[in-house]
């Protein structure tokens, strides 16, 4: 099973710097993208169909037998599953904003296994392996040691679809207890610079499995805790999402109302 596992994280690390290097050409040339709206601000481009197109067909020709779940394409659950997100960050990518990513997990059995988030502008691969640690280019990972929000570098993710007012007050008591707070517009990065220690924590009061599950082994994987965020349901309607070094895990849970289990 471990050289199995193995063999889809290399072949997932191949894919991903594949599709990134499609998504840098195009967000390099701005004036090709053709841009829609699925939702209030939520944007889709002919790079993000293009994307994920290129990751299943390259995926599916190595392991015939798995299932996929997108975010552009949909699919169904299964229990060999890679979920993709194509481009993570699409807003920042439309308006030409370089942090955006490739986020690639395969889950077995209810568990994610594999997680692998590229990106494409930095030129940075983040990979981690069930029970193997986690790497960024090859280099062994973990995550920060600050242990108090008055020290913290948080991120505070939201959306425009809902739960703004839960939002508004998680920043207002992480901010009331000192912590430095961002919003970078791309869960998967977000959960990656956890994993990196370059962020203390980050939570959002729903993000999608495609935007989530490469990151949250990421962070596990180097040392770091996380909700309990894949259920029967998360593949498809999503989730809160909590992630953080251990000791800041408990006071980020108390301001933002995601419980840790």
């Amino acid at each position: 099973m471990t050289d199995n596992l193995r063999m889809r994280l290399f072949v997932a690390q191949a894919v991903a710097r594949e599709a990134g290097a499609m998504a840098r050409r195009r967000f390099r040339d701005q004036s090709s993208l053709h841009v829609s709206f699925k939702g209030r601000q939520e944007h889709v481009t002919d790079v993000d169909r293009a994307v994920e197109m290129l990751i299943i067909d390259r995926l599916r020709s190595v392991f015939p037998d798995d299932y996929f779940l997108g975010e552009e394409s949909g699919g169904e659950s299964h229990d060999r599953l890679w979920v993709i997100d194509p481009i993570d960050g699409t807003a920042n990518y439309v308006h030409g904003i370089s942090h955006f990513s490739v986020s690639i997990a395969y889950v077995l059995d209810n568990a994610v296994r594999v997680g692998v988030i590229y990106a494409p502008v930095a030129d940075e691969l983040f990979s981690a392996l069930e029970g193997g640690g986690a790497w960024l280019d090859g280099e062994a990972i973990h995550v920060s040691t600050v242990a108090s929000l008055t020290e913290a570098y948080v991120e505070v993710g939201w959306n425009l679809k809902d739960r703004v007012a839960e939002y508004c007050s998680t920043f207002q008591k992480a901010a009331h207890q000192g912590a430095a707070i961002i919003r970078a517009g791309s869960a998967a990065l977000s959960l990656a610079h956890v994993a990196m220690g370059r962020l203390d924590g980050y939570c959002d009061q729903h993000v999608y499995a495609w935007d989530a599950l490469a990151g949250i082994l990421l962070v596990q994987e180097a040392g770091g805790k996380t909700n309990a965020f894949l259920n029967s349901s998360t593949l498809k309607s999503g989730n809160a999402i909590l992630a953080a070094n251990p000791l800041l895990l408990g006071a980020l849970s108390d301001v933002s109302g995601i419980p840790v289990k």
